[in-house]
Parts: C-alpha cells; structure tokens; sequence
C-alpha cells in the first residue's frame, strides 16, 4: 500500500510540474484563451489513451507501471484525462443516461462550485 501511494506521488508530482512548463511556454500564444490549459487537458487525454490501451492490450505490465504513469502522472498533469476516460467508458458500456448526467453533471457544477468558493472568500 505504501510503495502504491509512494508511486502515485512520484507520478503526480512530475505531472504536475509538466502541466506547469507547459503552461509557462504557452503563456505567449494568443490572449483571452487559457492555450495552455487547452494544451495539458488535450495532450493528457491522448496520453491516458494511450497508456490505456497499451495497459489493455499488455496486460502482463505491473500494476506499479499503471500507478506511477495512468494515476500518478495524468492525475497529477490533468485530471481533465481521467475524466475523460471515465466518461468513454461509460459510453463503451451504453450508460448514456450516467454519461450524460456524469459529463453535464462535472462541468456544470464544477464550475458552480468554482463560483461558490470564489465568492464565499470575497
């Protein structure tokens, strides 16, 4: 359990810091769109597919390898990935109605709470 947790934080970690150069390079692309955000959550999304499928298709490859790079890395670079995948999975199980709900759900009250939390601290 330890050695799972120690792994996941190595991979958060170094996720995070490249979310963070990524965004420092993008910073001088175009005003008024958030590029670099755009950049991580696109580029994770393509990562954690391929990690993915890579992990379906190899299933041999340690649980370690899955933790430090699907839950450690993409968690810590874009959390946007996971819910990505979460939500084509559901649609691979033909739970539209959870898709749905699950996708309009985070976007809408996410950004809800966003709101919330910024004005409860005006």
């Amino acid at each position: 359990m330890i050695k799972d947790i120690v792994l996941v934080g190595i991979g958060s970690g170094i996720g995070g810091i490249c979310r963070y150069l990524i965004s420092l390079c993008m910073g001088h692309v175009g005003k008024g769109f958030p590029w670099g955000t755009f950049a991580v959550n696109v580029a994770g999304c393509l990562l954690i597919g391929i990690l993915w499928g890579v992990t379906s298709r190899f299933q041999n490859l340690s649980s370690a390898f899955s933790l430090l790079l699907i839950a450690g890395f993409c968690g810590g670079f874009t959390t946007f990935s996971t819910f990505s995948k979460e939500g084509l999975t559901l649609l691979q199980a033909n739970n539209y109605t959870l898709f749905l709900f699950y996708v309009a759900g985070s976007v809408v009250l996410g950004i809800m709470a966003v709101a919330l939390g910024y004005l409860a601290t005006k």
